[in-house]
């Protein structure tokens, strides 16, 4: 009988049957013990049709009702006897074919057929891989692959809509991101999961959430004008139900597309405050990291911005919050590299990556692939290759593309600092056609640094108004945008181009607007190197002394070499007045001064630099008298000058 309702009737009868077998061993009497006989059977096929896949369950019940039909034309013992047989290869089939068989290649990638539980089970543990670790999750074609497969035949599984959105972030598809998103609040909204947890609020949460994360997704795309529209409607839609959290979301989101507009700490400071009030701390973390950042380019003292980060940081041990932890430390890294503290650069970047995260994970899943982790190993890798050890920094870089692969989110972080790593050593070694061919790259990834860079080609291949014209555009673009480290480092290659050309007198109101802005934003590292830049305009020793302990301290090897080589320099003109004897010992000194710049210049390869040096002590020595050390410094002056003609410009005469 209940086989005969199950076939007539629809699919639900077939999963209330199963549920009723589990139901026979509950009670203080069941009706079947389990761990007899029959119990053992029953629990054996309850925990088969657990893991049948949606697909599998569905033709499972289609074989039954084949079986009934079948079962119903045949009467007889001998009929019997051939219907148990019939069913037996029927059932056998099924197994073959769809239980022990060859998977579609949808199926693949799961290794086997889901379950619902099981399905549960994939989402969630490809959400957390996304997160900790992306290398171990499958590549977003497979993964993409088997979400289609559970949707076709559950297409309201709204957590594989999510999942399905996540992953097509991963390759920055924006049209599948929005479809999958908006499809995710759609099955929500319908199943009722969130009226059930919610009651009638419901509804309207997931419609305000679902606006918000819109406004969010567009944001991340750069769609500022569509992210604006949405997050008004999440507004509004939070102002009507009075769901402060969510205003609290939108007043942080608010800020950050008003800060594509105009400066403003007001928002971001308001939004700390109401976090903190209604008890949100990684809302209220966010936004203090935020401010930092925002105060940190408006040259804040980095005394005040490590205070108000340690601040910040009680939050995050005192609420366990461990991607916040990574976070701030990240921040300090950024911070005193702009500030051009790498030694204290260096010390964060290691405090990062000797830390163990808080957050529980599966074995063998790295557990730190976050953002920040990818930040701090960029900034290591350049700070090795400033200091000459460029096979360190490229071991750094063979660990980031193996950590973060060419398809995952952050992997545009390594690829900039990999191709400037290349070009900053191609221009060091005189090879321009091969840095202007790693402009193109840089410019894909950062057009700001791509431009920059493309007129420092110019410059090295002589091509003066090209190069002029590039950095006078890319001045006033960087001033429109307020980005001040670009802005002084444009004017200091002007500075430069002015003396190449002999224009000295051009040069030094460049300079001294540079120091201006320099000193304003705190940045010492680039007031020192303007300083530097300033003392050999004028050649003077005294401003020399008040800007090189910085860069000896701080600064990357080509510019303590350069810094060295401006002080034999200067040391050799002071020496112009001074008695015979002291003008000997001066020269001497430069030319120990200059053994030290050739030293750093070696280090990083820098043949044109290694040039001008042998050169200066070429001539130095023949002052001297110094005929076998003059002659030895020739030797290799011409065979450098062989490999790097001077096309036509005056040696020394440049800074760099």
């Amino acid at each position: 009988f209940r086989l005969k309702l199950m076939a007539e009737g629809e699919l639900k009868d077939m999963e209330q049957f199963f549920d009723d077998l589990s139901d026979s061993f509950t009670g203080t009497e069941p009706e079947v013990h389990k761990t007899s006989v029959v119990g053992l059977f029953l629990r054996h096929m309850i925990l088969a049709y657990n893991k049948l896949s949606f697909s599998q369950v569905y033709k499972l019940y289609t074989a039954l009702q084949q079986y009934f039909q079948k079962d119903e034309k045949k009467n007889g013992a001998d009929e019997n006897d051939m219907e148990l047989t019939h069913a037996e290869e029927l059932d056998g089939k099924m197994e073959k074919e769809e239980l022990d068989g060859p998977l579609r290649e949808e199926e693949t990638a799961c290794s086997g057929p889901l379950s619902q539980k099981q399905a549960e089970y994939f989402l969630s543990q490809q959400a957390s891989l996304l997160k900790n670790d992306e290398t171990k999750a499958l590549a977003p074609a497979s993964l993409q692959k088997e979400l289609n497969n559970l949707l076709k035949f559950n297409p309201d599984f709204a957590e594989a809509h999510y999942l399905s959105y996540l992953n097509s972030l991963r390759v920055q598809d924006v049209f599948s991101s929005t479809h999958s998103l908006l499809h995710y609040f759609d099955r929500l909204i319908l199943t009722g999961a969130e009226s059930k947890s919610n009651g009638d609020e419901g509804y309207g949460r997931s419609l305000r959430y679902a606006a918000l994360n819109l406004a969010a997704l567009h944001c991340r795309f750069g769609h500022y004008q569509q992210a604006e529209l949405a997050l008004q409607e999440a507004i509004r839609i939070a102002q009507e139900s009075n769901d402060h959290v969510c205003l609290q979301h939108c007043l942080s989101w608010l800020y950050i597309l008003e800060q594509k507009i105009f400066d403003s700490c007001v928002l971001l400071e308001h939004s700390v405050n109401k976090s903190l009030h209604f008890g949100l701390p990684y809302l209220a973390s966010l936004g203090i990291q935020s401010l930092v950042q925002q105060r940190a380019f408006a040259g804040k003292a980095a005394s005040k911005l490590m205070d108000a980060l340690k601040d910040s940081d009680l939050l995050h041990w005192k609420h366990s919050l461990s991607e916040l932890i990574d976070i701030s430390i990240a921040q300090k890294t950024a911070i005193w590299r702009l500030y051009g503290r790498s030694t204290m650069a260096l010390q964060q970047a290691q405090t990062l990556l000797s830390m163990n995260s808080l957050e529980a994970v599966n074995v063998g899943v790295q557990q730190n692939n976050t953002e920040s982790f990818a930040v701090v190993l960029c900034h290591l890798a350049e700070l090795h290759a400033e200091q000459g050890y460029f096979a360190a920094a490229s071991e750094i870089l063979k660990h980031l593309k193996e950590r973060f692969p060419p398809n995952s989110q952050h992997a545009q972080l390594w690829m900039l600092f990999d191709q400037k790593i290349q070009f900053e050593r191609a221009m060091n070694d005189g090879r321009y056609h091969v840095a202007d061919s790693l402009v193109a790259g840089i410019t894909a990834l950062n057009s700001t640094e791509g431009v920059y860079r493309r007129a420092i080609v110019l410059k090295a291949q002589n091509q003066m108004s090209e190069a002029h014209k590039l950095l006078q555009k890319l001045l006033i673009h960087c001033q429109k945008i307020k980005n001040t480290e670009m802005v002084i480092s444009v004017l200091l290659s002007t500075a430069e181009l002015y003396w190449r050309s002999s224009c000295h007198t051009i040069a030094l109101p460049v300079l001294l607007q540079a120091l201006a802005l320099a000193r304003e934003h705190s940045l010492q590292y680039l007031a020192s190197q303007t300083m530097l830049n300033l003392a050999f305009s004028q050649v003077a020793l005294n401003i020399l002394h008040m800007a090189i302990e910085p860069v000896l301290a701080h600064g990357a090897v080509l510019d303590k070499g350069c810094a060295m080589f401006l002080v034999a320099k200067c040391q050799v003109a002071s020496a112009a007045s001074y008695t015979s004897q002291k003008k000997i010992e001066a020269l001497e000194s430069a030319i120990l001064n200059l053994n030290e710049a050739k030293t750093y210049f070696a280090k990083v390869d820098c043949k044109e630099q290694l040039r001008d040096v042998l050169y200066f002590q070429a001539r130095l020595f023949h002052t001297l008298g110094k005929i076998q050390e003059r002659n030895k410094c020739a030797m290799l002056f011409r065979q450098l000058h062989q490999e790097l003609p001077a096309h036509g410009v005056p040696l020394i005469n440049a800074f760099k």
